[in-house]
């Protein structure tokens, strides 16, 4: 469902050196969601035209602060876009300073609170940022953007290094994936699912040292459930977490030809 980004396919956006992406003519809900008919439930409207250009307007080094600090993962912010069915698509790491309007709006929509429980006036998903990006790089959050629009908020961790590797036989260089959509028309209509697999590629491509993807979704949601089982993962088995019961989902790097 990917492509890798061998010359042919240029990054999508580079908020320090990139001019402003054209939004114009880009109408929400027109995106084809390619095969697949389940999603993540963990999702909200695309933003008001004022968040969109708080984003956008952050193309300028002047304007956007200091660029990501190094990660443990192979410098994400590096990776670059991907084609998939739906357009090229783009993880751009999270800058709070830019971010944050956006992410907290996500994070108040009734059907991400339920699992995510970041919602209110902002504090509580500002210190799940920061705790993140002042952090040693373990865990990058990123805004996902495709055709152009940030639509899709993710967060690529090392699974091994986390808490997580306490309740499973983690192996090293585990990656975990957490994420939600943003916009209510793209639940429900595979893009999840698509996105899902467009990110695990990723991830396997960029990190060679790395065997598996991890998720843990929590096992209440189904539609996530349904998303990573359609995306490729494998139920390797049920947790106990402090917030929630997990199913953990693995797609392994030797099995990716097959799912």
């Amino acid at each position: 469902m990917t492509e890798r980004n061998d010359g042919g396919i240029a990054p999508l956006f580079d908020p320090l050196t990139d001019p402003l992406p054209v939004l114009d003519g880009v109408r929400h809900g027109e995106r084809s969601p390619g095969p697949g008919n389940d999603d993540c439930a963990d999702t909200v409207e695309l933003p008001p035209v004022g968040a969109l250009v708080g984003f956008m307007a952050h193309d300028r080094p002047e304007a956007s602060g200091s660029p990501p600090g190094p990660d443990l993962l192979g410098g994400v912010a590096g990776w670059g876009a991907v084609g998939t069915d739906g357009g090229p698509f783009q993880l751009v790491p999270v800058r709070a300073e830019r971010d944050l309007p956006l992410v907290t709006q996500w994070m108040n929509d009734p059907a991400v609170a339920a699992f995510w429980g970041l919602a209110g006036s902002g504090t509580a998903t500002a210190d799940h940022l920061r705790a993140q990006l002042d952090g040693d790089g373990r865990s990058v959050p990123c805004l996902g953007v495709l055709a152009g629009v940030p639509m899709s908020y993710w967060e690529l961790y090392r699974a091994d290094l986390d808490p997580i590797a306490r309740h499973y036989p983690a192996r090293p260089h585990d990656t975990g994936i957490h994420f939600l959509l943003g916009n209510v028309a793209d639940r429900g209509r595979g893009l999840g699912t698509l996105l899902l697999r467009t990110v695990a590629d990723l991830v396997l491509d960029r990190r060679p040292a790395c065997g598996r993807v991890v998720g843990e979704p929590d096992l209440r949601n189904t539609p996530s459930l349904a998303a990573f089982l359609g995306a490729g993962f494998r139920l390797s088995g049920e947790v106990d977490l402090p917030d929630k019961r997990a199913a953990v989902m693995i797609r392994d790097r030797a099995l990716r030809a097959l799912l």
